[in-house]
């Protein structure tokens, strides 16, 4: 938490002085462009590789199948020499003493019989001869031959190759012919162990091996085969056809060739794989044309991630602009806004939360238009009520004045009546005109209501009783001014209570734990059903003086809120009761809440 805290203050700190353009973009390029650019290379490196292995695998199995060819066609002819040179019957004809010329023709007979269809066994034997070095046998030029001068190919005669093949430590020798022949030699020996002849096959280079040797791997790469003393005997390349491996660039990675996935030179992965007779494959394929599909998969991915990017991009740029001038233009409305210009709106078409804040700043400037106009209403009435206040001013003293010499009057006329009148008149004016105070004490509301009532009961002597129920403790606490004196003005007004036999009038002040309740009960006419459910609705109902029901309900609200009760109840023709509960208040009360 702590750490996350951190890190909200540092990028907050470093977008501070930003646009919302540059936050956006920045935002933008940490969350999506510079992830993906990592991404993709990430992916494209390890797609490479995966291609790559999937070569290795794919090469792997070709070499396999290309040794396991090479080596049965090997054989193929290494059992056809070998079978030819141990025939036991061939071997005592070419190590026997002949006397008689029909000796020799016998074995002729028999050379011819037995091999002639040798060189037909397999494809690609240009020539078959079996070659002896018996004194007692002639050659028929056919099968039977001795080596002697002739040439056998170009710059190859057959005692040159006799002699080759006589001095070899192996039996069974391959060797090649001007690149394009193959000649497979192969000892005669006798039980004794001494050589009698030589069996000589000469091979077509294409046709023994030349579809393999034909474009290997699809073009992409060379094909060699080595023999046990390290010649190059057959190869797609022709120029390296009969070289010695140490003359070539193979030998200084032949032992890491072995390996399983081969080694890399120039570029190019060299795989060796042995064969029988100490022989060995060699492939060397070049990396660059097997990848060239691999590397367009690759620039394929580049290409869509980077049009992934650039359409991202384009997205975010025609959002980003479309939101800058919308709060732009919020921008310019609220400066009209504070330059007192309230008839503005802005034109909202978009569902998101600039077209919610444009719904809020419409409302906002309608709202703002309709206060200023019942603020200008309302100095305009300030004004006329001043000049009222001003004229409110000089009515009390006049009225007082007038009192006080009503009363010197009826002092000197020792008028008890008057003098009872004008002093009730003198308080009920006292607190009713004070425009000073708007809270009292509870006393001093229930001193208003008396001069009220004794002002009433002068006018209507003996008609109406007045019962009061007052806790004394609650005297002391303070109340909101005119609370009581309405209702029980309304007790005469509106109640028809002195017309009323038996009349009467109660009036209680209760301390209910923190509250204190109010209750103004009369006998009179009542209200009727929709009349008092006006009054319950807090509507002004009738005609007054103008400090009805609905008036000491905002001035309940205005001093205690939801804190107090204020409640009506009535039965036509019988009875009204007049409830009020309000909070205990030790100290004066303050204005809560403006209405």
């Amino acid at each position: 938490m702590q750490l996350r805290r951190s890190l909200e203050r540092i990028v907050i700190r470093f977008t501070r002085k930003m646009n919302l353009r540059g936050k956006i973009l920045i935002l933008y390029g940490a969350i999506i462009f510079v992830p993906t650019i990592f991404l993709g290379i990430g992916a494209g490196y390890l797609a490479l590789e995966s291609f790559r292995a999937n070569y290795l695998v794919t090469i792997n199995e070709a070499m396999r199948q290309t040794v396991q060819n090479i080596e049965f066609r090997k054989q193929s002819y290494d059992v056809l020499a070998t079978r030819t040179a141990t025939d036991g019957e061939l071997i005592s004809r070419l190590s026997r003493d002949y006397s008689n010329m029909f000796e020799q023709l016998n074995t002729v007979e028999y050379v011819d019989r037995s091999f002639v269809f040798t060189s037909k066994y397999l494809p690609g034997i240009d020539d078959f001869r079996i070659y002896h070095t018996n004194p007692m046998l002639v050659q028929d030029g056919r099968l039977l031959w001795k080596p002697e001068g002739r040439i056998l190919q170009p710059d190859f005669t057959e005692t040159d190759w006799f002699e080759k093949a006589s001095a070899a430590p192996s039996s069974l020798i391959w060797s090649n012919v001007n690149k394009d022949k193959l000649v497979i030699s192969h000892k005669i020996m006798s039980p004794a162990g001494d050589l009698q002849g030589i069996i000589y096959l000469l091979l077509d280079y294409k046709t023994v091996f030349g579809n393999l040797f034909n474009e290997p791997f699809s073009g992409a790469g060379e094909l060699s085969i080595i023999d046990d003393n390290g010649t190059i005997i057959v190869s797609s390349d022709p120029g390296k056809i009969g070289l010695k491996l140490k003359s070539t660039t193979l030998n200084d990675h032949w032992e890491e060739a072995g390996l399983s996935n081969g080694a890399m030179v120039d570029g190019n992965l060299l795989m060796v794989r042995p064969i029988d007779s100490n022989w060995h494959v060699a492939a060397l394929i070049q990396m660059d044309q097997l990848e060239s599909q691999s590397k367009m998969i690759l620039y394929g991915i580049i290409a869509v991630i980077f049009l992934f990017l650039l359409c991202s991009t384009f997205l975010i740029m025609t959002v980003l602009k479309n939101v800058v001038w919308r709060i732009r233009k919020l921008g310019t409305r609220m400066y009209d806004v504070s330059q007192g210009q309230f008839d503005v709106s802005i034109r909202n078409t978009d569902k998101d939360e600039l077209g919610d804040l444009e719904i809020l700043f419409n409302s906002m400037s309608g709202r703002l238009g309709m206060l200023v106009e019942d603020i200008t209403q309302a100095k305009l009435k300030e004004r006329e009520q001043s000049f009222k206040a001003l004229q409110a001013q000089i009515n009390p003293h006049f009225i007082y004045n007038s009192l006080s010499l009503l009363r010197w009057r009826a002092l000197d006329l020792q008028d008890e009546t008057q003098l009872r009148t004008i002093d009730a008149l003198t308080a009920f004016y006292r607190l009713a005109l004070d425009n000073k105070i708007n809270v009292t004490q509870i006393k001093g509301e229930l001193d208003h209501v008396r001069a009220y009532l004794d002002i009433q009961e002068m006018r209507y002597p003996g008609r109406v009783s007045i019962e009061w129920h007052i806790d004394q403790e609650l005297l002391e606490l303070y109340t909101i001014k005119l609370l009581l004196q309405p209702i029980v003005e309304n007790c005469y007004l509106h109640g028809n209570i002195t017309g009323k036999k038996d009349a009467v009038i109660r009036i209680s002040a209760q301390l209910e734990l923190n509250n204190v309740r109010f209750e103004v009960f009369d006998n009179g006419v009542g209200i009727p059903s929709h009349m008092l459910e006006q009054i319950r609705l807090g509507k002004q109902a009738g005609n007054g003086n103008g400090f009805g029901t609905a008036n000491i309900r905002e001035r309940l609200q205005l001093y205690f809120e939801n804190k107090h009760e204020f409640t009506v109840d009535s039965k036509e023709n019988e009875w009204t009761a007049v409830t009020i509960i309000i909070p205990a208040c030790v100290h004066v009360p303050q204005i809560r809440k403006v209405v």
